[in-house]
């Protein structure tokens, strides 16, 4: 139930039940979305099934990749960005469905 109630007060909409009712309150709001292998999706969710299958629209992937300088052997962490006009999105891979502040 405290769970219930924080999600009330962080999105300002019903109490969900269900899992798939926090996902149904996102319908038409933007989210964020982390994915396996270091990837983040921002866009306007869609459409969603059981699954977790998702259709956004406007999005942005962000893909972060790791890797040690030979020569320093520093740990570097690169950062690569793109977009999509539209993108399904397949629920196996997804970690965490937030939604996106500002």
């Amino acid at each position: 139930r405290l769970l219930s109630l924080e999600l009330r007060m962080e999105t300002g909409k019903k109490e969900t039940d269900e899992p798939l009712d926090f996902i149904r309150s996102l319908l038409d709001e933007r989210i964020t979305i982390k994915l396996r292998g270091d990837r983040e999706l921002r866009g306007k969710l869609h459409a969603y099934d059981q699954h977790l299958n998702m259709i956004l629209s406007e999005v942005e992937e962000t893909r972060r990749e790791t890797r040690v300088d030979e020569e320093t052997e520093e740990e570097i962490i690169e950062q690569y960005k793109r977009g999509f006009p539209m993108l399904f999105v397949r629920g196996d891979g997804v970690i965490l469905v937030s939604p996106t502040k500002g």
